[in-house]
């Protein structure tokens, strides 16, 4: 018999809504501003609240937490940063997340 290590996880999903249509409008500004929430906001999140990044898509992230209550409080934070970053921009520029948590 072998060894088997488990663990509990828990897993989000994140995913950038009406993402092929924002890409075909303005794919240089998309991905600008995907960069500019990943790096300023939604990283250092993940990161705070102890997740870790499993695999990234284009407009996608699959994360992983030791956590539920930490998973939760991470998504929570960062659709309330992404409201506020978006609240500066006109509906056809925000970034809209969709987030499937535990």
């Amino acid at each position: 018999m072998t060894d088997v290590t488990r663990k509990l996880a828990a897993i989000v999903s994140i995913d950038v809504a009406g993402y092929s249509r924002l890409m075909g409008r303005d794919e240089a500004g998309t991905l600008q501003r995907l960069n500019s929430h990943r790096s300023e906001l939604i990283d250092p999140l993940i990161d705070k609240h102890g997740g870790r990044i499993v695999k990234t898509t284009g407009d996608g992230l699959l994360l992983e937490f030791s956590s539920v209550v930490a998973a939760v409080e991470c998504c929570i934070a960062i659709q309330e940063g992404m409201a506020e970053r978006n609240a500066r921009l006109t509906d056809d520029n925000a970034l809209r997340l969709y987030g499937f948590a535990p």
